[in-house]
């Protein structure tokens, strides 16, 4: 089996938002993200603590998915779709995981 990297990211959503923040993440950020090479392993809300989690692959080790993330962050298609997006994350935590089971 290839080997992929996975991201775990934790997003503390400003309270209010947590909706729309979901409307848009669901609509336009995973698509771009899957059109762009990766696959989202799963993603959660937790309503009460006005949070998402979430994690992303790519295939490869840590240094490759570091490449294709900053070829990613600085692409045309995720600057169209944060375009006029008003920030709603309030604070967020990224850190590479590995599976145990």
């Amino acid at each position: 089996m290839a080997q992929r990297t996975v991201q775990l990211r934790q997003y503390d959503i400003i309270p209010g938002t947590l909706d729309d923040f979901v409307a848009w993440f669901t609509a336009d950020v995973i698509p771009m993200r899957i059109d762009y090479g990766y696959r989202v392993e799963f993603a959660y809300i937790d309503r009460d603590a006005n949070a998402v989690t979430w994690a992303v692959s790519l295939p490869g080790d840590e240094a490759e998915f570091t490449r294709i993330d900053e070829e990613y962050k600085v692409s045309p298609e995720r600057a169209a779709v944060f375009a006029g997006v008003p920030n709603r994350i309030a604070g967020s935590k990224l850190s590479f995981v590995e599976a145990v089971a």
